[in-house]
C-alpha cells in the first residue's frame, strides 16, 4: 500500500490550496482516511479525517476553512484549504487506517503560508 500526497506549496495568507492523496495497493472505501500536519518542533496533529460512510471530523483550528473529501472510484482523498493562515504552515501527511487496525502513512507535502 502506498499513499502519495501532493498539492502543497507556498501561498499568501487568505489563499487556498487543495491537497490530494493518491492511494495504491488497496481500496480506500472501507478505511478511515485522515490528513495530519506537523510543524517544526511540534507534534503531528490531526487536521481532518473521514470515515466509512463519509462522516467527517475536523480540528477546531480548521473548522469552517478546510474540507476533507474522498473519491472512492479514483482511490483519492482531498483536503481543500481555504482562508489559510501562517499558523497552517506545516508538513501535511495523508493517513489510511484500514479495518483490523493496520495504518499506512504517505510522505508529506509542505504547505507554507506567508503573512
Amino acid at each position: 500500500v502506498q499513499l502519495q500526497a501532493s498539492g502543497g506549496g507556498f501561498v499568501q495568507a487568505g489563499g487556498s490550496l487543495r491537497l490530494s492523496c493518491a492511494v495504491s495497493g488497496r481500496f480506500l472505501g472501507f478505511s478511515t482516511m485522515g490528513w495530519y500536519r506537523q510543524a517544526p518542533g511540534a507534534q503531528r496533529e490531526l487536521v481532518a479525517d473521514i470515515v466509512r460512510g463519509d462522516t467527517t471530523n475536523y480540528a477546531d483550528s480548521v473548522k469552517g476553512r478546510f474540507t476533507i473529501s474522498r473519491d472512492n472510484a479514483k482511490n483519492m482523498v482531498y483536503l481543500q484549504m481555504n482562508s489559510l493562515k501562517p499558523e497552517d504552515t506545516a508538513e501535511y501527511y495523508c493517513k489510511m487506517a484500514v479495518p483490523l487496525g493496520q495504518t499506512y502513512w504517505g510522505r508529506g507535502t509542505q504547505v507554507t503560508v506567508s503573512n
